[in-house]
């Protein structure tokens, strides 16, 4: 059972809590030198990431260091298209390719949502041993990427600004981009549920290329497969499922929709600059990541102002806009977590 004093359960419950919750996007990760030299012992980060032992040694690395309020099992968004048999390869300065991208209806009618226990049961492994050296010390959070994200890359066969080849195919074959969100609204119902009966507390979906598209495009490429995928999830999970926490990069314009689509919390990136009082739902976000290359004083203002910005929301679980950048020097993320703990403070919510 979760621990009854886990900040970031009381607040995703929007119960009183003494101060804000606060983990990190890609908190476990090249900044750390601790992590550096375990990633220096796998020749591919596809084969860091497939050791459960050496996933929860990097999800648990950022603890040692900061108290911070959760821990996210270290894996990718890419598993499941990984485990569809597209190849997946890191490259060094190019990040994610695929070696056999999807441009076809054919190739996509031949796809079908991967077994997680018998195809990604690497990931749930390190569930399962990430959640028994946490102890119960903090939350453990499960995720994976939204569907139009999943797509966007498996058909670009690599990351990019534009996916000019992915945006083609939802103008150009609508019939085989609606099967291929389908199948993919299916595999991630499938490995969020199957991490939550691994014994993740908390889900989340990376929807990290939904801003490439228009509103309507959105609504129709995204938002509709994020509603079924968490349709799903009582499902997958084998029951009640756990809080979900949705994550959209340049998602401010849907966020009306996506507190519709039964999500405990969404997401924002750092260009939100205003909360609106209507809006009913907990939010998670949203320090610019380039303020991790200030000076200590500038990192405290701006905590202070993300802060003031999410005071009237219904929860705030304080995060990046997007992932701990590569060069952040380690001593200000300590600055970070010591401002939002000492900022957020409150009178006791007991």
């Amino acid at each position: 059972m979760p621990h009854p004093e886990h900040l970031l359960l009381r607040s995703l419950a929007r119960q009183p809590v003494e101060r804000t919750p606060l983990w990190l996007m890609r908190q476990a990760g090249r900044y750390l030198p601790e992590y550096r030299a375990l990633r220096g012992s796998f020749s591919q980060l596809t084969e860091f990431f497939r050791s459960p032992q050496a996933a929860c040694e990097a999800a648990m690395q950022p603890l040692a260091r900061y108290p911070l309020d959760a821990a996210i099992v270290f894996s990718d968004i890419l598993t499941i298209p990984d485990a569809m048999g597209l190849g997946l390869k890191f490259l060094s300065g190019e990040g994610p390719r695929f070696e056999h991208p999807l441009r076809t209806a054919r190739q996509i009618r031949a796809l079908a949502p991967p077994d997680p226990e018998q195809e990604l049961g690497y990931v749930l492994e390190a569930v399962r041993m990430t959640r028994q050296a946490l102890a119960e010390r903090v939350p453990l959070i499960g995720f994976t990427g939204s569907p139009w994200t999943l797509a966007a890359y498996m058909v670009e066969g690599r990351g990019g600004n534009n996916f000019p080849h992915a945006r083609a195919l939802l103008r150009e074959q609508p019939q085989a981009a609606e099967q291929l969100l389908d199948t993919l609204a299916t595999a991630v119902a499938l490995l969020l549920g199957a991490q939550a009966q691994a014994g993740a507390q908390v889900l989340q979906i990376f929807d990290s290329w939904g801003g490439l598209l228009s509103d309507e495009e959105y609504r129709r490429w995204s938002l509709e497969y994020l509603h079924r995928t968490i349709a799903a999830l009582p499902t997958t999970c084998g029951g009640k499922p756990p809080p979900l926490i949705v994550f959209v990069r340049d998602g401010g314009r849907s966020l009306t929709q996506l507190a519709a689509s039964g999500c405990a919390a969404v997401g924002v990136d750092e260009q939100l600059s205003h909360w609106p009082p209507e809006l009913d739902i907990v939010v998670q976000g949203n320090l610019d990541p380039a303020l991790l290359s200030t000076d200590p004083k500038q990192l405290d203002i701006a905590v202070d102002t993300v802060l003031k910005r999410f005071a009237n929301a219904p929860g705030h679980i304080f995060n990046l806009g997007h992932g701990v950048p590569p060069p952040t020097d380690p001593a200000l993320v300590e600055v970070l977590v010591d401002s939002v703990r000492q900022r957020s403070q409150r009178p006791s919510a007991h």
